[in-house]
């Protein structure tokens, strides 16, 4: 177990420790469950330590955004890698952001929203930026997924199970759609 883990575990029984006076200190007082329930929504804030994923809607944009949005230059000519051998040899951490696979932001096709996954970070600070450099090191626990895209090692449990779930729909006996895991072209053989 390296030290940061060490540390946040301190930091955890601590918390829990203060809670666990402070919620006794409630009780004896007769002050009532909300403020154990306060108290315990604070450990929870403060066990936290990375910040939320902040989405953008482009319906809420302001008129200064959106006039600040025209400011920007459009750069149409860089030259971007377009195969995965020709990215895996480009420059860590990877500074395309609008690439499907970099880890800094994402977005929803169908209402143009974008979920910055790191608000907090710039690209540069990111320890992982790209979600094919992950793929190729193997395989790894929830919990760092769950550090690598911002989310909980529960929700990166439910995200699995769900994809699961849809490699299986794809049974014996059905034909896969095209771009379906599963698909294999026409004359092609395992």
């Amino acid at each position: 177990m390296d030290q940061d883990m060490r540390d946040e575990l301190e930091i955890d029984e601590l918390a829990q420790d203060e809670a666990g006076a402070d919620v006794e200190a409630c009780e004896a007082s007769g002050d009532g469950i909300d403020d154990a329930r306060s108290i315990n929504r604070k450990i929870r804030q403060k066990r936290r330590t990375r910040a939320r994923s902040k989405t953008i809607a482009p319906k809420r944009l302001t008129k200064e955004e959106l006039r600040f949005r025209e400011l920007l230059p459009i750069l149409e000519d860089v030259e971007r890698p377009v195969s995965r051998g020709a990215c895996k040899t480009d420059i860590r951490p990877c500074p395309y952001v609008s690439c499907k696979h970099h880890l800094y932001l994402d977005v929803n096709p169908e209402t143009g929203s974008i979920k910055l996954n790191f608000p907090d970070l710039e690209v540069w600070e990111m320890k992982e930026t790209c979600s094919l450099d992950v793929a190729d090191k193997g395989g790894i626990t929830l919990e760092e997924v769950g550090e690598i895209l911002n989310l909980t090692r529960e929700r990166i449990r439910q995200v699995e199970v769900r994809g699961l779930l849809k490699l299986k729909m794809v049974g014996p006996g059905e034909e896969p759609i095209p771009g379906d895991p599963g698909y294999l072209a026409p004359g092609t053989t395992l």
